[in-house]
């Protein structure tokens, strides 16, 4: 872990590129463009973009958001990459040729399956989210009540609005004070994390309504076939806090949902409570995460998915 100030990480730095993970989230979008903000009012003689796949239609209101770059410009190359919220570099997706042809690398993350992939990186696998992190990088006079906006969203929708274990007392210390910037929490969660749309709610309903439980009730799976998602509108990103929902079950310690990319390929999200490492999980079939969040990509039928699943979670289960 290298932990330095920005004002040491920008020393004899004039152009910056922010990156974070495919399908951006928001800790990677919150972290992102709390960091953008700040460097945009304070470093006015250093040039910065940020680059992010596009981002779900709740967050376009973050101040900055307007300036996102989803190409590579031709010809471009910066002395500083900074990536944030992404445990690999394969997982920057489309920006990942600036992160290589960067003069230097630093990275921000809170994944345990990071493995420090750039020149210097700042990672804190207890922490609460990327944009918890950032703040401590900040000094804390010049931070803006649009900066906080921000990074009140990445630590708030990254901790299930401070209800998952890794919201520590020093996640809420942080939070306290990102609040006394004048920002509207009730506000910014509803819209952002809570707010659905018809759409969203009838995935929603399909999903908990075919849900399966099994493992004597400790784990909860449901999936979504691509014709399905086409049947209701939907798209990946309206898929998010489904598994949440299926997690809050009763007597349920691990929760699935898996939709399908393509035939015989899942995206598969894990959710644990409080005995299961799903990162390892993750890891274990090509993915990452954190230890009660993590996700990976897996080929097969949905029965597959699930056999395969099973086989490592029993596992931990037999650990206890």
């Amino acid at each position: 872990m290298v932990k330095k100030m920005l004002n040491n990480i920008l020393q004899g730095v004039h152009t910056v590129a922010i990156g974070g993970h495919e399908r951006p989230d928001g800790d990677c979008v919150g972290s992102c463009m709390g960091l953008y903000q700040y460097m945009k009012d304070n470093y006015p003689d250093i040039s910065v973009d940020v680059y992010l796949e596009a981002i779900p239609e709740k967050f376009l209101f973050i101040g900055g958001t307007e300036d996102i770059r989803s190409e590579i410009p031709e010809a471009v190359r910066y002395d500083l990459f900074i990536c944030l919220d992404c445990g690999d570099e394969e997982r920057l997706g489309f920006s990942a040729p600036l992160f290589r042809a960067a003069g230097r690398t630093y990275c921000v993350d809170h994944h345990v399956s990071n493995q420090s992939f750039a020149d210097e990186n700042y990672i804190v696998p207890d922490a609460s989210s990327t944009s918890e992190l950032i703040y401590h990088l900040l000094d804390k006079d010049k931070i803006t009540k649009e900066v906080a906006e921000s990074l009140y969203i990445g630590i708030a929708h990254d901790t299930g609005v401070f209800q998952y274990s890794c919201a520590s007392p020093a996640t809420f210390r942080v939070a306290a004070e990102l609040l006394e910037k004048g920002i509207d929490a009730p506000s910014l969660i509803d819209v952002t994390y809570y707010e659905k749309t018809y759409a969203q709610n009838q995935v929603l309903g399909r999903a908990l309504l075919e849900s399966i439980v099994f493992m004597d009730g400790k784990c909860i799976a449901a999936s979504m076939k691509k014709s399905q998602m086409e049947f209701y509108g939907v798209t990946p990103k309206d898929l998010d806090g489904i598994v949440a929902q299926l997690r809050v079950t009763k007597g349920v310690e691990v929760a699935i949902f898996a939709y399908e990319l393509a035939v015989d390929l899942y995206k598969v999200s894990l959710r644990s409570k409080k005995y299961v490492d799903v990162s390892k999980i993750a890891k274990y079939f090509g993915g990452g995460g954190h230890m009660r969040a993590a996700g990976c990509t897996m080929p097969g039928t949905i029965y597959d998915v699930l056999n395969n699943l099973s086989g490592r979670i029993a596992m931990q289960f037999t650990e206890e």
